[in-house]
């Protein structure tokens, strides 16, 4: 190996691995994307970059068909066919398919979190988790779609959102069937059938399934609300919570019903409505043979047998059953 790096003393059969390998010290960047300016090392580094903005995925796997953008990712992905999980936890007796999946998992377990936010001091245990937080900062929104041109921080985000347009339910479970969107939503749906809960609250005791789970839950006892609001300040627990927010400010209904077009800002909202079409009626009364489209609709009716009158007038301290019909006697004051 003739070509020398005078700085670590490392040693390569080629020129150019030499001269490629150099940038790792000067942190030199050649090659840059033509859509976003973003710069890097490696001329393969830009390729695969540049499919973000293309959507091109060149890699499919033999077994369902599936497309990724990257090698390494239908590396990971063939893993579900195989069921190879070859790193064990030794903490909880969790599988992965990747050692290094396993070294960011054993962080749940120690709470190390070695990735800081420089914006808020917010710390991570992943450098792509701090990557993608540190977009809420800058407001970057890289990917976009080209269907409706949404734009989202992460690629994984877009490529979720793409099945909106297409319908795609990808991830299928082998035991009942039922597909999913997002894998994430398979794994949290299995454990429904192996009722595994290997994460407790430390200050309940409750138990869940994923350790970003706890996380979510420890809120309720904190009461911290991370997900602020850009627009009017209001602060969330949930980023879905905060997500559904920012639709009252930018008007976005992406829920729409296929009979009849209508659109909602909540999911919830297109399944209540569907039940019109349907005439589903879920939501049955215990007392009487009653039952209801909306679950709201049916604590309302409880309270025709059970006399509750939980809102009160604040001028005259009449009660009524529901919200509405205070809300209409307040209007004769």
């Amino acid at each position: 190996k003739p070509y020398h790096c005078m700085e670590c003393g490392k040693t390569f059969s080629r020129s150019s691995d030499l001269v490629k390998h150099k940038r790792t010290h000067t942190g030199e960047k050649l090659y840059g994307c033509g859509q976003c300016g973003k710069r890097y090392k490696y001329r393969t580094h830009l390729v695969s970059h540049q499919r973000t903005h293309t959507g091109e995925r060149p890699y499919r796997c033999g077994e369902c068909g599936k497309t990724f953008s990257l090698s390494y990712r239908l590396l990971e992905h063939q893993m579900i066919h195989t069921g190879d999980r070859p790193f064990t936890c030794s903490q909880c007796g969790m599988r992965f398919t990747h050692s290094s999946s396993l070294a960011v998992h054993l962080r749940s377990h120690t709470g190390e979190k070695p990735y800081v936010c420089t914006g808020c001091t917010r710390a991570f245990s992943r450098r792509y988790t701090l990557t993608e937080h540190y977009r809420t900062h800058t407001g970057e929104t890289p990917y976009a779609c080209p269907e409706c041109g949404k734009a989202f921080r992460q690629s994984s985000n877009l490529v979720t959102h793409l099945r909106t347009h297409t319908g795609e339910k990808p991830y299928s479970c082998g035991c009942c069937g039922k597909t999913f969107k997002q894998s994430s939503n398979l794994i949290k749906h299995e454990k429904i059938h192996t009722r595994e809960k290997p994460y407790s609250c430390g200050q309940c005791g409750k138990t869940f399934s994923f350790s970003s789970d706890v996380v979510k839950h420890q809120r309720s006892h904190t009461g911290e609300k991370p997900y602020g609001c850009r627009q009017c300040g209001k602060c969330f627990m949930y980023k879905t919570q905060l997500i559904t927010h920012q639709r009252t400010h930018n008007g976005e209904q992406p829920y729409q019903c296929g009979e009849c077009g209508k659109t909602f800002g909540q999911s919830s909202n297109l399944i209540e409505h569907q039940r019109i079409h349907t005439g589903e009626r879920p939501f049955a009364c215990s007392q009487c043979d009653k039952s209801f489209s909306r679950k709201s609709t049916l604590v309302a009716h409880l309270r025709t047998h059970t006399g509750e009158k939980p809102y009160e007038c604040p001028v005259c301290t009449r009660t009524f059953r529901t919200s509405s019909k205070l809300t209409e006697h307040r209007h004769t004051h």
